[in-house]
């Protein structure tokens, strides 16, 4: 990326620029590295001392030459993510579409996908400058991946791209792997109730394409029902999810999640939901009612939770500068562990356990203390709820022992196992759980090291310090036992052992519950109003 310089005759070239004789140096080092005398080193070391001595300096806080060193910086480095951390703590050019674009295409050339998508939607989220120029920059690369996925989902499978179960490791989200278990199990996916196929496409009087642009009012016809689109609630890179009023009642409210290309994968998931989920956590993973399959899109109905998310809860405490409460952090940390063992239990991974994915349900009634340990009463409707079941694995289709090797890419929740290049199971959800915890701690993503060990060995621990005023000892154990598990740990009985220790520790005091009660009051109030 050629560094440029302000041309001299700008009108600002009567005030110092101190930037100005780094920019001739890089630039002189990037066209030495075609000579024989150029070292990719010397210039590595220019790049990073200039980074050091002007990334606290406000004058270069919103200048495109100074964007442009940093994106030299983070080409040379394995920790561009960290580094993209760094630029957006020290506000470099966060106001610029262009620090949005330049990034979100540096990860599309690495191939994380996702990621580059939630970058477009940071700086649209931002209204960065030119925000229309953004806005077109997103399109394209919707486009461009959609392109993709439809190339890949036409090619025609012959015996050689299904996947051997008799291999020790599979990729569980490859296109040939769910392919190839959707063909498997179509008989009976046909069977289930609320599946309705088509082999045409969508072809009602609004243009699914023209949600993308305006969707509010708009109204879609889908089967036998007319859904007025109130508003969009989230997006992905090939989805989008919308609240909608069924045949404009407003008392109807379902969620209409939209896809492009058709991905019937997701009400598989949840059907195998509802047959393996006891009665009571089922309200804690989500329904959908029913699917239209169509030869271009799918559109999945499912329940709408106006209550927003537990990122949401998180970043009501990062925007005033304050953190989560830890009472109300043990709260939900206990909500995740208990449905992570009941989930996996039943043989389920969810595989992208987030924070955005977490609805939060309120309570119909009053809480009361005596029921809080054993969730009856008021408390079966107070918690969380897991959605977004397209990265979802039904371990029951694979071989006891199987082991997966796909990457989630996605930024910030990679579990140690993909990191290095590892086999993972059940580690996808619990390092994600781990960074959730994290993230309702020190409002900030997990970054773990390795240490040494007593018995020679070593263990990951996270790298920010606990608070001395926390409960050490319980955020200890939970970080160090989930993220230095192993295959032959019994990791359903380290969920549920985790679990009765908050619970324990919970119910060791009143008045903690009747804290609990009061935050969530609160939270409640504070996450309608916003």
């Amino acid at each position: 990326m050629a560094v440029i310089a302000r041309d001299r005759e700008d009108n600002t070239s009567s005030i110092v620029d101190d930037l100005l004789p780094w920019l001739w140096g890089i630039k002189k080092s990037l066209d030495g590295l075609s000579s024989a005398d150029g070292h990719v080193t010397d210039l590595d070391e220019l790049v990073s001392n200039c980074i050091r001595t002007f990334k606290n300096d406000a004058r270069y806080r919103n200048d495109v030459r100074f964007l442009k060193i940093w994106f030299l910086y983070m080409d040379a480095s394995p920790e561009f993510e960290s580094i993209f951390r760094e630029m957006d703590q020290n506000k470099i050019c966060t106001c610029n579409s262009l620090l949005y674009e330049w990034y979100a295409l540096f990860l599309e050339a690495k191939g994380q996908l996702s990621d580059a998508f939630l970058v477009y939607r940071l700086g649209i989220s931002r209204n960065a400058e030119p925000l229309e120029r953004l806005k077109k920059a997103q399109a394209f690369f919707r486009d461009r991946m959609s392109e993709i996925v439809k190339a890949c989902s036409n090619d025609k499978m012959g015996d050689s791209d299904s996947f051997d179960l008799s291999v020790s490791y599979i990729n569980p989200w490859s296109i040939s792997t769910v392919k190839d278990l959707l063909q498997k199990m179509h008989s009976q996916i046909s069977k289930y109730e609320g599946y309705h196929p088509s082999n045409k496409a969508y072809s009602g009087k609004v243009p699914l394409s023209s949600l993308q642009k305006s969707a509010r009012n708009k109204v879609i016809e889908i089967g036998v029902k007319k859904y007025q689109i109130k508003g969009c609630a989230g997006q992905g890179g090939f989805a989008q999810v919308f609240k909608a009023y069924v045949n404009s009642n407003p008392d109807d409210v379902v969620a209409l999640k939209i896809q492009k290309p058709a991905f019937p994968w997701e009400f598989y998931m949840y059907r195998q939901l509802d047959k393996r989920i006891p009665e009571s956590h089922r309200p804690s993973f989500g329904f959908a009612h029913r699917l239209h399959l169509y030869s271009d899109y799918s559109i999945l109905v499912c329940d709408y939770l106006s209550n927003g998310t537990l990122q949401d809860a998180i970043n009501s405490n990062v925007v005033i500068g304050g953190f989560m409460e830890e009472v109300l952090c043990i709260y939900y940390t206990i909500e995740m562990l208990s449905m992570l063992e009941t989930l996996h239990s039943a043989g389920i991974i969810h595989g992208d356990f987030k924070p955005d994915n977490l609805l939060i349900r309120y309570a119909r009634d009053d809480l009361t203390e005596h029921c809080f340990r054993d969730r009856t009463g008021p408390w079966i409707d107070q918690g969380l709820c897991l959605v977004d079941w397209g990265r979802g694995i039904d371990a029951s289709l694979f071989p006891d022992e199987i082991k997966f090797n796909g990457d989630c890419r996605t930024s910030g929740f990679r579990c140690v196992e993909m990191q290095e290049k590892k086999p993972w199971t059940f580690q996808v959800d619990t390092y994600g759980l781990c960074v959730i915890v994290h993230m309702m701690l020190h409002n900030s993503y997990m970054e773990i090291e390795k240490k040494a060990s007593s018995d020679d060995g070593y263990v990951y621990q996270p790298k920010s310090p606990f608070k001395r005023y926390w409960q050490v000892k319980l955020w200890k154990d939970l970080f160090t036992k989930l993220l230095n598990s192993t295959p032959n740990d019994d990791h359903k009985l380290l969920l549920k052992n985790l679990k009765e220790a908050f619970q324990d520790y919970m119910c060791s005091n009143p008045q903690l519950i009747k804290k609990l009660k009061q935050l969530l009051v609160k939270q409640r109030t504070s996450l309608c109003s916003s």
